[in-house]
């Protein structure tokens, strides 16, 4: 079983943008618009960048990620729909390419990517309108 729900797993999946709440090393939060798929085979969030455009591995997020892995993600469509994802953050510098591809990524990430484990997720309106979810994740 998935830490979370088929609802929820469509409602990610059907997504493809959210918001990254990292902490910078001066202790400011930081959030910024970012791609997220959900991964099936480890239960998790994957963030990439378009290799065209960026180079996770030299991004803030990427360095606030690693400098403290405690992180969240809120992912929204219009309306009051959102799931927020709380948890740690894995930063890798190789592998972007063949993640997003297995996880068929409209873009092909670049080498550097962001996997989060879940450990709290919040979810508002998945359910129904106005139902709201909160559930720890072992």
């Amino acid at each position: 079983m998935s830490v979370f729900t088929d609802v929820e797993i469509e409602y990610l999946n059907g997504q493809g943008l959210g918001h990254l709440a990292t902490v910078g090393a001066d202790g400011m939060p930081h959030v910024i618009p970012v791609a997220v798929f959900y991964d099936p085979q480890t239960q998790t969030l994957a963030i990439g960048s378009n290799a065209q455009l960026a180079d996770m591995a030299a991004t803030k997020k990427f360095r606030d990620a690693q400098r403290r892995p405690k992180v969240a993600v809120v992912v929204g469509g219009r309306g009051p729909h959102f799931i927020e994802v709380r948890g740690d953050a894995e930063t890798y510098t190789e592998g972007g390419a063949e993640t997003g591809k297995r996880l068929d990524a409209p873009f092909r990430f670049s080498p550097a990517w962001i996997r989060i484990r879940p450990r709290r997720i919040v979810a508002m309106g998945i359910d129904g309108p106005f139902e709201r979810s909160a559930r720890d994740v072992t």
